[in-house]
């Protein structure tokens, strides 16, 4: 499972859209939000939205960055001429945030909500292993200080129902009683939204009370990617985004497209293409251990990827991630004329058929085979499970075939035994 940021814009509008099919219909406020990328037309985004020329606004970045008014990347209670001129003074601009540089291309605009600080509350949930657990306090805004020592929190465990009478009770302290009834109805709605959508974290600082209903001011959120089979109807049509100063390439694009798309697990991260040691790791799990080791043993930025397939991904889904990690490998050799390393390791798999998913990596193997021995290409294969011993045989036969060297070891050799003998090579 990973749990994947997404954009404030795609957030408001989901959240927003979702609230009154789970109750919350008569204290939701009615969020409206426009999003402006290097694409936009600002003819057609205002005939998409006609309150852009008649309220004043607040326009911000929206890429994941964290404390935008700490940093001059908020403007509040302006015209949409203005916007437009805060805007095209930033887009495609490059800054430095917390050490990271990254280039501002994406911004989300909605109207600007006069309201009191007493107006403001803090809501968020989060998941963890036994549950999810509410929080909410009766202040909110930036300055609402250590929210983890201040919050009320509700655990709801697994498989358990929120108990709506506790809201009020455990959460609502200090809230003014003619409000009550309002924040309890958004919250136990807000709960079943989450629920239900596939979300991992959602916080919403400020919600602001006004007119009794709810905006959601500022939030941010995360949902659990390999729920878009049972979710993705509510959750509409949005693109993951990359972290704050990193662009998705085409290769990881192509990878989270056939994510989508299956039942198994496809996750590819390109750390660094020049890079000479790659893994195609068989799990979640194994990834990481995978990852660890390549660093405990120094060899950390030489690696050039990070990612998995699991889940028994067909024969088709595996050739399709070995092709897309070997045309990268292949792309140049390395500069200091070093042979490319790739390790395809994994544990011991319980249900997903080796023999199976190795057939499409050997394919890869076979079109790629004159690329990678101009890379000057070794490969390690460490894998246990279903049809190992088919599976290893098959690998072996085929770097004999093409006259590439494939060293192949089962369960009997230790997991991570294939790093030390890669970065011996």
């Amino acid at each position: 499972m990973a749990h994947r940021a997404i954009r404030e814009f795609d957030g408001k509008k989901m959240v927003s859209d979702l609230l009154a099919k789970f109750g919350a219909e008569e204290v939701a406020h009615s969020n409206r939000v426009a999003q402006v990328n290097e694409d936009t037309e600002y003819a057609f985004l205002v005939e998409e939205n006609p309150w852009l020329e008649t309220e004043k606004l607040v326009v911000k970045p929206d890429q994941l960055i964290k404390r935008r008014g700490n940093n001059n990347l908020l403007l509040l209670n302006a015209d949409f001429p203005e916007v437009r001129a805060w805007i095209d003074e930033r887009m495609n601009k490059e800054i430095t945030i917390d050490d990271v540089t990254g280039v501002i291309n994406n911004f989300v605009i909605e109207p600007f909500i006069p309201h009191e600080a007493s107006d403001e509350y803090y809501v968020a949930i989060h998941s963890e292993r036994d549950g999810d657990e509410i929080l909410f306090y009766k202040e909110g805004g930036v300055d609402v200080g250590d929210i983890d020592a201040k919050a009320n929190r509700l655990k709801v465990p697994v498989l358990g129902q929120l108990d709506e009478d506790k809201i009020e009770s455990e959460l609502l302290g200090g809230v003014p009683s003619e409000r009550i009834a309002v924040l309890k109805q958004f919250i136990s709605s807000l709960f079943k939204l989450y629920a239900e959508a596939g979300f991992v974290y959602l916080e919403i600082n400020p919600a602001v009370y006004l007119e009794d209903k709810i905006i959601l001011l500022d939030l941010a959120a995360k949902l659990d990617d390999t729920a878009e089979f049972e979710c993705g109807k509510l959750w509409g049509s949005f693109q993951f985004p990359a972290g704050f100063g990193r662009k998705s390439m085409r290769a990881e694009r192509h990878i989270a497209r056939l994510d989508s798309q299956s039942g198994a697990s496809l996750k590819l991260t390109i750390l660094n293409q020049k890079a000479r040691i790659w893994t195609m790791v068989a799990g979640g799990g194994a990834s990481v251990v995978y990852t660890d080791t390549i660093a405990d043993l120094g060899a950390g930025e030489e690696l050039a990827n990070y990612g998995e397939y699991s889940g028994n991904p067909s024969d088709e889904e595996s050739y399709e991630y070995a092709k897309t990690i070997l045309e990268l490998m292949t792309a140049e050799p390395d500069p200091e004329g070093k042979p490319k390393i790739l390790i395809v390791g994994g544990g011991i798999a319980n249900f997903t058929d080796v023999a199976k998913t190795f057939s499409g990596i050997i394919r890869a193997f076979r079109e790629y085979g004159d690329q990678l021995k101009a890379v000057d290409a070794k490969i390690f294969v460490r894998r246990g499970g279903p049809n190992y011993k088919v599976g290893l045989e098959r690998m072996r036969e085929v770097g004999d075939q093409i006259g590439l060297p494939i060293e192949v070891y089962g369960p009997e050799t230790h997991m991570t035994k294939i790093v030390n003998l890669g970065l011996a090579a």
